[in-house]
């Protein structure tokens, strides 16, 4: 616009010099804004269709790398920021799409590199969602220990008065408990619940703040005293709720561990029943075997009357097949609040510690 200006105004005062030197820049940027919105079209359509339907989105990850490798030849036609932005968010998305965390991590750590080097605009670049990512990636890639490290250093970041500094600061507490560092989760969640903003999340970020608690206090109770009744969380949270989607499965495992403790066979029950409906109704994809292999593994407790070498060795391929099941992509994903192969390793101590008690309460009434 600035260019169309100043070539009108030479115009009107007749100055043929700068009139035919405005009027050349003017016809290269004019172009470059032809292809600048060639490759914004090919984005916002893509962008278009991840927001439909998770079947629509395994459409839109076969036809991808045909969108992006389109919108890199315009990019490297321009080589203008707008179009590097369009490049690097369909290369996140692809990889998301398809659970390569590996590659999203190499994607976001180049591109760190490239803004450092000044490479990148760093008035536009936004570098705290390059560290978010590279941060949940991590997590689901099971990288856990260097996310953790990341993720202490990236905090500084977000401010705190900030949702994103709550919503990053769950992914850290997330790659805490899977890296079973439990005192530095306690450290996380003391913090969210003593920022003065923490009561003005969206309830569903409470509830997921709560539901991080109860599962920290039932795998390590000595930790701290829990803020909340945790038999009464128990009974009152919802088996399945559109507002809690990516923890529903969360939610039935720690409900039937909280019962397999207590030994309360009449709701442990109850909950096989809600495991089966939940699997026939919401697991039957591909992307989810995680979750159907571990719904297995606690379904196999309750054949094998609860014994604990027996699921213990008739659970070791089932245990086997968990390791080797890939994390799906982000679109198809239930959180692992807790990673399966060390819930199954907790199973089996209750099933042990139970087993105990049931054997000395056997021997004291023979008494």
């Amino acid at each position: 616009m600035s260019l169309g200006f100043l070539r009108d105004l030479y115009a009107q005062l007749r100055k043929p010099t700068q009139y035919r030197t405005i009027s050349d820049q003017l016809v290269h940027y004019q172009n470059v804004a032809v292809v600048e919105e060639q490759a914004k079209n090919v984005y916002l359509g893509v962008r278009m269709e991840q927001a439909q339907t998770v079947r629509s989105r395994r459409v839109l990850l076969n036809e991808l790398s045909e969108h992006i490798t389109k919108i890199e030849a315009l990019h490297r036609k321009i080589n203008t920021y707008n179009t590097f932005e369009y490049v690097y968010r369909l290369q996140l998305m692809r990889e998301e799409l398809s659970g390569n965390f590996e590659e999203i991590i190499k994607i976001t750590g180049t591109t760190e590199a490239l803004f450092e080097e000044g490479k990148v605009n760093k008035k536009r670049f936004d570098t705290r969602f390059n560290k978010f990512i590279s941060v949940w990636a991590h997590l689901r890639g099971r990288q856990v220990e260097h996310g953790l490290q990341l993720a202490e250093e990236y905090i500084k970041d977000f401010h705190p008065s900030s949702a994103n500094w709550f919503y990053f600061l769950e992914h850290y507490m997330l790659l805490a408990l899977h890296a079973k560092e439990y005192s530095k989760a306690y450290e996380i969640l003391r913090l969210a619940r003593k920022n003065p903003y923490y009561g003005k999340q969206r309830a569903a970020a409470i509830q997921r703040w709560d539901l991080f608690e109860v599962y920290l206090h039932f795998i390590q109770p000595e930790g701290t005293a829990l803020r909340l009744q945790f038999s009464q969380f128990i009974q009152t949270v919802p088996d399945y709720s559109r507002d809690k989607q990516g923890y529903n499965v969360a939610i039935l495992v720690l409900q039937f561990l909280y019962y397999l403790r207590q030994r309360n066979l009449d709701a442990l029950l109850t909950r096989l029943e809600g495991l089966r409906k939940y699997e026939q109704n919401h697991l039957r994809d591909p992307a989810t075997l995680r979750s159907q292999l571990f719904f297995r593994l606690l379904l196999l407790t309750v054949r094998e009357d609860f014994a604990p070498q027996a699921c213990e060795k008739k659970g070791q391929s089932l245990l086997n097949r968990l390791r080797e099941a890939p994390q799906p992509g982000d679109a198809y994903a239930e959180s692992e609040i807790i990673p399966y192969e060390d819930l199954w390793a907790l199973t089996l101590n209750i099933l042990r510690v139970n087993a105990e008690a049931q054997a000395a309460e056997e021997a004291e009434h023979e008494r």
